[in-house]
């Protein structure tokens, strides 16, 4: 037995926590069968020589008879700003073994509390004009140390974005700091370990600052300098000396101020970067700063600052462009063969003053050409002049584009694609899920479903990459939340971003569109203030129940819940007396299947005006189904009263929606498949009448052969025909790859997810231009399908966290396997079936400490053997054997 995988708040071994009871979690591996946790004894220490030889310990749990093996909360001492502890469990099991970690696991305190902060915010000392895009600004700071160094570290943070050096070398691999939060309320700072780039003697601290989402260009309306006009820095350096001495340097006025290399940096338009303006050497110790304006201290908050709870963004890999295409109009192209979502890093030559100009395309056009109408006039381009002093290698610093392919433009030289590198950026989670088959368009699917979500998970999750957007749309996170979670660790991710909630929320309870809002009226559509869709403001309460049945994480519900209340509340509020939520405006089935195109394949003119789903119809089950939710949560944290009050509200709604939506026949007003998946997934149909909603979807997939469904339907679909007795039909619309589909974008070519279900028409045409995104992540919300109904690995809905597992396969005879496998809190689960002409094969691996229900598909209890053993306490239900196994590694099968 090993104890693995050391976590303080999902992280190994994180710096600048400011929570005080820090959860710790680990994992059991071992080999040994039906393996439980029954005790364990965490120890905890500032230093690892005390540690192990258990001496001033700061916490020492004793023995705790408990299987409890994550999300174990740090109980020793009171915690301390800046402290760092070391901590290790030892874990004695069912079989009378026991086990001590061995890996070296840490957590580190941040400030705590503001008062801690004693640097001020300082802004560039130069006029500059922020009506446009403006130089970046270049601050530096020389200082002197006299005495031996033990540690040091570095609190920063800014207004805009920023990047730090010491002595002449960027601190750290983490892009975008601080990351994206509501600005004026919440702004992360991020810690940094530099003892072994400081030194005694001279030093110098420099920093650059970016526009970035402070006060670069944001939604579509071009809009600017959306949270202020200045951006700024706020830094302190805190050393600890061996005499056990402390030093601390912050930035003041005493810093200098300047411009440099980067003419304009805007996250859409792109960069513009003239090397010959380069300054050699200023952000090292001995630079003549004589010429260097004085930076100016700015009056702003530092109760704002808080610790950064999310994942840092990162460059997480680099592809090579796969060829090189002179387009028909004669422009220069580069293919990376992946949409991706980042910036271009070339080495190239070129003479002083010459130039060089890289755009960004998602997609070629019908005739293979380069293609930008579809990101509504922005830039998207990065600008370089060369200083002409041999081979120049560049990359961007404060943009990002979502693209495919490269246009090269005003070089003169030659470029050929082992110049250039494609750097992929996204928010560095862990990835703990994989999922292939035998179907090779459906892989390439799950391709395309991950890599949209690398590719808008960008520390908030964003709509889209590539166009004057790239909001925190709450809706499309919402839908594709339970896929996110089966791929990536997203609980840190969604955490962050769900922080800015209640700061965005109204008092009244409403929440945005986007989180952070910055579209308070709505962005100009018309349509509303920006606030209360259905489905969309669900998201406050949905996210942090998947958070929870995920990854066991009930501290989110107990930290969202004011928020979460106050959504409820708020639909409880506007739905009068009538328990039917019409209030306000709602997206509806965001871009369902509208009208029917004459394409080239022979299929039927349906005469069909469109698959309209009435939004009050969506807007009251999804009034029931987070109602429902917020009973479970208030039950869960022991809130007796307000899970009375959901309770007594939900049969209400229930009854309102039959009288006002349903007939006495079981047909929905809406007669779409959206409105039957829906009714049937949140339970909301009449009991009496699921059997024939269900066939009515049934009858409409049918009738189709292929999906209608839109943003809020499409992630519904195939559970609700798989649950209700028709997995056939799910698979029927799955195998489906021709428009409109999940595959046919596949077949058109696409490496990631589109916006709309025909963004390449059959005839090669585009849709519209004003919104035709190509990387959009929320139909891939059928990834949770995959893992959980085609491969059929899920959590038990009984118990969060895959504590108790279901493997619970749905098989086609359409594939010959399917295998999903995920990195859960507890250990690494596999879900395999295979079938030949002797049968079916379940392959099966179970983490230590927890125990898993399988569904085995045949009735014939007898015949099946586990691991060639014959099974034993068998239940048959709905053709399946049903058992209970504990840990370990299980090949069933029949003889």
């Amino acid at each position: 037995m090993q104890i693995t995988r050391l976590r303080t708040e999902y992280k190994y071994n994180p710096q600048g926590l400011d929570v005080l009871k820090p959860r710790l979690s680990w994992i059991i591996e071992t080999d040994v069968f039906n393996t439980l946790q029954v005790a364990y004894r965490i120890t905890a220490a500032a230093s690892p020589d005390e540690l192990n030889n258990n001496i001033s310990l700061f916490w020492d749990s004793g023995k705790i008879h408990s299987d409890q093996s994550t999300h174990v909360e740090y109980n020793g001492s009171t915690l301390k700003p800046e402290q760092r502890i070391y901590w290790k469990v030892q874990v004695w099991d069912n079989h009378n073994n026991q086990a001590q970690s061995n890996e070296e696991a840490f957590f580190e305190m941040g400030l705590l509390n503001n008062s801690e902060w004693k640097a001020d915010w300082i802004t560039t000392g130069l006029h500059e004009d922020t009506s446009k895009s403006s130089p970046c600004t270049y601050l530096v700071n020389q200082f002197n140390i006299s005495k031996e160094i033990k540690n040091a570290r570095i609190y920063a943070s800014a207004l805009g974005l920023y990047e730090i050096s010491l002595n002449g070398e960027k601190i750290g691999d983490e892009v975008f700091t601080p990351g994206w939060t509501s600005y004026q309320q919440r702004v992360q700072y991020q810690v940094f370990d530099v003892t072994k780039q400081i030194h005694t003697g001279k030093n110098a601290i420099g920093a650059i600052l970016g526009d970035g989402w402070y006060r670069g260009y944001l939604a579509w309306q071009g809009n600017k300098n959306t949270y202020g006009d200045k951006t700024s820095l706020i830094l302190q350096l805190k050393i600890t000396h061996t005499d056990g001495s402390e030093s601390l340097i912050v930035s003041n006025d005493k810093w200098k101020s300047n411009t440099g290399p980067i003419i304009q940096s805007d996250i859409y338009n792109g960069e513009i970067y003239d090397s010959q303006l380069e300054i050699e050497d200023w952000n090292t110790p001995g630079f003549d700063l004589s010429n260097w304006t004085n930076a100016r201290v700015l009056n702003h908050s530092k109760s704002i600052l808080v610790d950064s709870v999310g994942v840092p963004v990162r460059v997480i890999q680099t592809i090579k462009p796969i060829k090189k295409i002179i387009t028909p109009k004669g422009e220069i192209v580069f293919d990376f063969g992946q949409n991706i979502v980042g910036w271009v890093r070339f080495s190239l030559q070129g003479n002083r003053g010459e130039g060089i100009t890289i755009s960004h395309a998602e997609i070629l056009d019908q005739e293979g050409n380069f293609y930008t109408a579809n990101l509504r006039g922005i830039k998207c381009e990065e600008k370089y002049t060369f200083k002409g002093t041999g081979v120049e290698t560049y990359e961007p610093r404060f943009t990002f584009h979502g693209f495919r392919y490269i246009r090269i433009s005003n070089y003169k030289g030659q470029v050929s694609c082992d110049d250039i590198l494609g750097c992929v950026v996204h928010s560095d989670m862990e990835p703990t899920g994989t999922f292939e088959c035998s179907n090779q368009l459906i892989n390439q699917l799950q391709s395309n479903i991950q890599w949209g979500l690398r590719g808008n998970f960008l520390d908030v999750p964003t709509d889209c990459p590539q166009r004057d957007e790239r909001l925190g749309w709450t809706g499309d996170a919402q839908v594709f939340a339970p896929t996110a979670c089966f791929n990536m660790n997203t609980a840190p991710f969604f955490t962050k971003w769900m922080k800015d909630f209640p700061v965005e929320q109204k008092k009244n309870g409403n929440i945005p569109w986007v989180v952070p809002n910055v579209i308070p009226d709505g962005g100009g559509t018309g349509w509303s203030d920006g606030f209360g869709a259905t489905g969309w403001s669900d998201a406050a309460v949905i996210i942090p129940w998947e958070i929870y049945r995920s990854f066991g994480d009930i501290r989110i519900l107990e930290n969202q819940y004011q928020s979460m209340k106050g959504w409820t509340d708020f639909m409880i509020h506007n739905s009068t007396d009538r328990y039917i939520f019409d209030y306000g405006f709602h997206f509806g089935d965001w871009l369902s299947f509208a009208e029917y195109y004459s394409y080239n394949y022979n299929a039927p003119d349906y005469g069909y005006a469109g698959a309209h789903t009435e939004k009050e119809l969506i807007a009251t089950a999804y009034f029931y189904y987070t109602t429902g939710l917020m009973e479970k949560i208030a039950t869960l944290l022991n809130k007796i009263d307000d899970a009375q009050k959901y309770a007594s509200i939900r049969p209400k709604i229930k009854e309102a929606f039959k009288h006002e939506f349903v007939t006495q026949n079981g047909r929905l007003t809406s007669n779409t498949q959206t409105a039957y998946a829906i009714a049937l997934a949140f339970a909301i149909m009449p009991d009496e009448l699921r059997h024939i909603a269900a066939k009515r979807l049934a009858d409409d997939v049918r009738y189709f052969g292929h999906l209608t469904t839109g943003f809020l339907g499409t992630p519904l679909l195939c559970d609700a025909l798989t649950d209700n007795g028709y997995p056939d039909l799910a698979y029927l619309l799955l195998f489906n790859d021709r428009y409109p589909s999940w595959l046919y974008p596949v077949t058109m070519g696409a490496t990631t997810i589109w916006e709309r279900w025909d963004g390449i028409k059959p005839d090669g045409s585009f849709q519209s231009t004003g919104m035709n995104s190509f990387n959009h992540y929320a139909y891939g919300a059928v990834g949770k399908f995959l893992y959980s109904k085609v491969a059929g690995l899920n959590y038990d809905n009984t118990t969060p966290g895959y504590k108790k597992i279901n493997i619970k396969p749905y098989i086609s005879d359409k594939l010959d396997y399917a295998l999903a496998s995920l990195l859960s809190p507890y250990g690494h689960i596999k879900s395999k079936w295979s079938r030949n002409n002797k049968g079916i094969t379940l392959e099966i691996e179970i983490p230590a400490n927890t125990t898993a229900t399988i569904y085995y598909p045949s009735i014939k209890k007898e015949t099946i053997t586990i691991n060639n053993k014959p099974l034993k306490d068998v239940t048959i239900k709905n053709a399946s054997s049903i058992f209970t196994v504990g840990s370990g590694k299980y090949t069933i099968k029949e003889n």
